[in-house]
C-alpha cells in the first residue's frame, strides 16, 4: 500500500464511475486536517479518490503515500493561486512546483498551463467567482481544461452559494458556442476541503477506463462526468435514439431521428429535475418525497444541440448537475 496509489493507479478496479474532490487543502498549506485525517473523511465521505491542492507548494507531496490505499487513490496537484485567480494543477509530478507569481497583464499564464500539460496534467479554472481579494477569475480560459463551477468552501453553511450561481451561469452561456467550434470545457465541482467535515461536498462522479491517475483525468478532461452534492446523491443520464445511446460527456450520432433523454436520481427528497439545452430551460420534473425518482423528454438535434441536466431541492439548493450530452 502508499506509492502505487499517490500519483498512479489501483491494481484490479478496472472501468466505472468513481467519486472524487479535486481541491484538497492539508496542514501543508492553509488546511487544518492532516493527510491522515483527510483520508479518513474521505473514506467516510465514500469517495474513490481526492487531489492533493495545496497553495503553491508541494511540500505535503510525499505525506499522502503513507494514507492512500486499494480504496483510495491520491492524486497530486497544486492550487495555483495568483493575485488574479487561482487554477488547479491537478496530475502533476512528485515535488513538482507551478509557479504562482505573475498577474494577467505578464501574459506567462499559457507558459505555465503547458508545464502542466506536459505530464499529463489537467488544468482547472477554480472559484473563478469566489467573493475575496484574487479569488476572482480573470484570466481568459484559453489553455484550461476544466471549469469548477461548484465550490463548497463554505458548503457546511451555504450549500450552493451565489458565487457558484454565477459561476454555472458563466459555463452555461458559454457551452453553445464553445460546442460549435470543438472548445467546450467541461464543469467540475469540489469541496476546497479546509477544515473537518467538508470533503466532498461537493464531489465529481467520472467515468473512467481504469482506477488510475491518468484514466480520472482524462475522463474529466472530455466531461464524462457529474457534480454531486455528497453520496447520497445518485443519477443516471442516457439520450437514445433507435439504434444508438450516448452517455454524459459523449456524442450521439442521430441520424435526423429523434432522441429521448432519459434521467433517474436517487437522494434529493422533493427535489425537482430541469434539462437545459442551448434554448435555456425546456422540460422540469418533480421528485417524490422518498427522492428516487425519473423523467424522460425528446428532442433532435435540430432543436437541441445538447442537453444537460440540473437536480435541485426545494429550497432552490443545487443537488447534481451534468456536463452534457451532444446531439450531432
Amino acid at each position: 500500500m502508499g506509492s502505487d496509489r499517490v500519483g498512479g493507479r489501483v491494481v484490479g478496479r478496472g472501468a466505472g464511475w468513481y467519486r472524487g474532490d479535486c481541491h484538497v487543502h492539508s496542514v501543508y498549506s492553509d488546511g487544518h486536517l492532516t493527510p491522515e485525517q483527510l483520508a479518513a473523511e474521505a473514506r467516510t465521505a465514500g469517495l474513490d479518490f481526492i487531489a492533493a491542492t495545496e497553495h503553491n507548494t508541494s511540500a505535503g507531496h510525499a505525506a499522502w503515500s503513507g494514507v492512500a490505499g486499494d480504496d483510495l487513490l491520491v492524486i497530486l496537484g497544486e492550487e495555483v493561486t495568483t493575485d488574479n485567480g487561482h487554477w488547479l494543477a491537478l496530475g502533476i509530478r512528485p515535488g513538482q512546483e507551478i509557479d504562482w507569481r505573475y498577474r494577467v497583464r505578464d501574459g506567462v499564464l499559457g507558459r505555465h498551463l503547458d508545464e502542466v500539460h506536459r505530464t499529463g496534467g489537467l488544468c482547472v479554472a477554480a472559484h473563478p467567482h469566489a467573493p475575496y481579494q484574487s479569488g476572482t477569475f480573470m484570466y481568459p480560459h484559453q489553455g484550461l481544461d476544466v471549469i469548477e463551477v461548484w465550490n463548497g468552501l463554505w458548503a457546511s453553511d451555504l450549500p450552493w452559494s451565489a458565487d457558484n450561481a454565477a459561476a454555472l451561469a458563466e459555463w452555461g452561456r458559454n457551452l453553445a458556442a464553445d460546442i460549435h467550434s470543438g472548445t467546450w470545457r467541461p464543469a467540475m465541482g469540489n469541496s476546497d476541503t479546509h477544515f473537518e467535515n467538508q470533503m466532498g461536498i461537493p464531489q465529481t462522479v467520472v467515468q473512467a477506463d481504469d482506477f488510475t491517475t491518468g484514466a480520472i483525468l482524462a475522463g474529466i478532461r472530455a466531461g464524462r462526468s457529474w457534480v454531486a452534492e455528497s453520496s447520497s446523491v445518485d443519477l443516471a443520464v442516457t439520450l437514445s435514439t433507435n439504434h444508438r445511446t450516448a452517455g454524459i460527456g459523449e456524442q450521439l450520432e442521430t441520424d435526423n431521428k429523434p432522441a429521448v433523454v432519459r434521467v433517474a436520481v436517487q437522494g434529493v427528497p422533493s427535489g425537482s429535475i430541469s434539462v437545459h439545452t442551448d434554448r435555456g430551460t425546456v422540460h422540469r420534473a418533480s421528485l417524490p418525497e422518498d427522492g428516487a425518482g425519473a423523467t424522460e423528454w425528446a428532442t433532435t438535434a435540430e432543436e437541441s444541440d445538447y442537453v444537460r441536466i440540473e437536480v435541485r431541492h426545494p429550497s432552490g439548493a443545487m443537488a447534481a448537475l451534468t456536463n452534457p450530452v451532444i446531439l450531432i
